[in-house]
């Protein structure tokens, strides 16, 4: 006679006696991820896709890019040196690519040339295409004179995205960068606030300007395995009711 599992028993993630001796507790990087809104089966507040960002803890966005998982990827690039920033490393590993680390700093420079000549008018930043053939390079151009990308930047800058991927199915799945921790382009509050803002405020900027592709976080968030992250944005009400408690 077949015996039924109690639904209330352990599950086991590895073989043999391997949870045992893989302790989340002794691992230096590590994220504490939590269940959101609509987890565990529940089909009624399940968020859909039109209505949530989703966070891409513990995958590499280098990784998924050339492994063919997006059609388009965002990122920043500015018209001096790229050498350090992610768009060098695509373009010089995407087997597909015709650009070089040197040609995308001098298509970005030749363009930022142009604008402030024939377009010294538009609200920056711009938005450059870099086909990869494989996978679509979207680029927010860093303003020029300024050294970084400002919220507000990235807010104007995810509008123009949002409209470019607009039924455009060829151009989806997408994914972005989250601008934090940046070594080539980085990202502060305001031109009067030179503090990063929260991983918080930037999905809050995307979302609000109409992004719903997925966001992967910097690197450096490994080291806060201390503090509770969610996989999607909007994140829980209860998030927003602790913040407020907080002040």
């Amino acid at each position: 006679m077949a015996t039924t599992k109690p639904s209330g028993a352990r599950i086991r993630l590895y073989d043999e006696e391997t949870d045992h001796l893989i302790s989340a507790d002794l691992a230096p990087d590590r994220v504490s991820l939590l269940p959101g809104e609509g987890h565990a089966h529940d089909t009624v507040n399940t968020m859909s896709t039109s209505e949530r960002v989703r966070v891409m803890w513990g995958q590499d966005l280098f990784r998924d890019v050339v492994d063919g998982r997006y059609r388009a990827i965002v990122v920043g690039v500015n018209d001096t040196d790229n050498t350090h920033g992610i768009i060098s490393k695509l373009v010089d590993t995407v087997t597909t690519s015709q650009w070089t680390g040197r040609s995308v700093t001098s298509y970005a420079k030749m363009f930022q040339e142009s604008a402030s000549i024939h377009a010294a008018r538009d609200k920056e930043p711009y938005v450059l295409k870099y086909d990869l053939d494989s996978v679509l390079i979207l680029a927010l151009l860093r303003p020029r004179n300024r050294d970084f990308f400002t919220l507000d930047d990235l807010s104007r800058g995810f509008a123009t995205i949002t409209k470019m991927i607009q039924d455009r199915r060829e151009r989806l799945p997408i994914a972005t960068v989250s601008f934090l921790s940046a070594s080539a382009n980085r990202l502060v509050k305001s031109t009067s606030e030179d503090a990063e803002p929260s991983f918080e405020s930037v999905l809050r900027t995307m979302f609000e300007s109409g992004y719903r592709g997925d966001v992967y976080p910097p690197p450096t968030a490994w080291k806060l395995g201390g503090v509770g992250v969610f996989p999607n944005y909007p994140f829980p009400a209860g998030v927003a009711r602790m913040s407020e408690g907080s002040s």
